[in-house]
């Protein structure tokens, strides 16, 4: 059975949950900190996450996400901070017992190319002293058709999909993906976002690490923003979006002088910002602000180029955060 930075704004939202048993945290760290030599990866980072959730760590590369989830796992020693994980704390005596307790996927996993795809999964089970049988693995992942086929005879969506299955053979209660769909097509993205989320409603904790955004909004039930290792916001995706004060944002490109006062004086335009050349206002209401702006720019005798309409998303929290987007880094 399958059981279950430039703005330092914090947006928190640790609410009491049902999930919780007598109010302890599936995953909890409190002032984290992990130095290599003079660099600070992680930086007093405190995260609590429910049990029960999807919880992502939302960052760019170097942001501290992936040394936060191996400190969590048990794989690297923070130099300050405290770290319990279903309870526990590593080094307490009960390694070994929380390990089978645990499903570890990391951001690059090298498996045997020689074995076939069910003597991979049964080799890791052979690991856990509990957990599903191979057959039901195999069938949650849906590579049953896969199962005699070697391992370099899968495609790079399979490959991943199979070493998401070595993490599930042991029925973890809490499941650890780093960046797990980097460099997938979108096909195999949304069949590994499936496996994810059947495995979220059986009820099991989550900690997932990414830079998609759209990933973080279908997946995750609460997010916390990092950005050198510190959490600048935290809470659902759709409070992150609220914080924002704005629904929509409009981009567009004109020629001559515009003065971002004028910008910000439209009626609905909360923040105007300067972003590759372009201009980006979030908005609350386009229909009355993208007149005022046409008018705006006919008055001063800019000719419009480029304009482009979408609703305000996790990148725009991040760039209003930052003051850059995700892909600058």
């Amino acid at each position: 059975m399958w059981h279950p930075a430039r703005r330092p704004v914090i947006v928190r939202a640790m609410l009491e949950s049902p999930a919780v048993v007598h109010g302890t945290p599936a995953l909890a760290c409190r002032g984290l900190v992990k130095r290599y030599g003079e660099v600070t990866a992680v930086d007093g980072l405190d995260l609590e996450v429910r049990a029960g959730e999807c919880f992502g760590l939302l960052g760019p590369n170097g942001a501290g996400k992936t040394t936060t989830i191996e400190i969590f796992e048990g794989l690297k020693q923070a130099d300050a901070g405290e770290v319990r994980v279903l309870g526990e704390r590593w080094g307490s005596g009960r390694d070994r017992a929380l390990r089978q307790r645990l499903g570890i996927q990391l951001q690059e996993t090298r498996l045997a190319e020689k074995l076939t795809v069910e003597e991979t999964v049964r080799l890791f089970r052979s690991f856990y002293e509990n957990g599903p049988s191979p057959d039901e693995v195999l069938r949650r992942v849906s590579l049953e058709e896969k199962r005699r086929a070697w391992v370099n005879q899968l495609s790079g969506g399979q490959r991943q999909r199979l070493s998401l299955a070595c993490t599930l053979v042991n029925d973890p209660e809490v499941l650890f993906l780093d960046e797990p769909t980097t460099g997938l097509d979108p096909q195999s993205r949304r069949q590994l976002w499936d496996v994810i989320e059947g495995f979220r409603r059986d009820g099991r904790t989550v900690l997932l690490t990414t830079h998609y955004m759209d990933e973080a909004e279908r997946l995750c039930d609460r997010i916390a923003i990092v950005d050198h290792g510190r959490t600048i916001a935290a809470g659902t995706p759709a409070e992150l979006i609220r914080s924002l004060g704005a629904e929509h944002v409009v981009q567009f490109s004109a020629g001559g002088e515009i003065e971002p006062a004028a910008l910000a004086a439209l009626p609905g335009v909360t923040e105007v910002r300067r972003e590759a050349g372009a201009w980006a206002l979030h908005v609350r209401e386009p229909h009355t602000s993208i007149p005022a702006l046409l008018e705006e720019l006919r008055r001063r005798g800019a000719a419009l180029s480029q304009l482009t309409t979408h609703h305000a998303t996790l990148e725009d929290v991040f760039v209003h955060l930052t003051g850059r987007t995700l892909r600058d880094d």
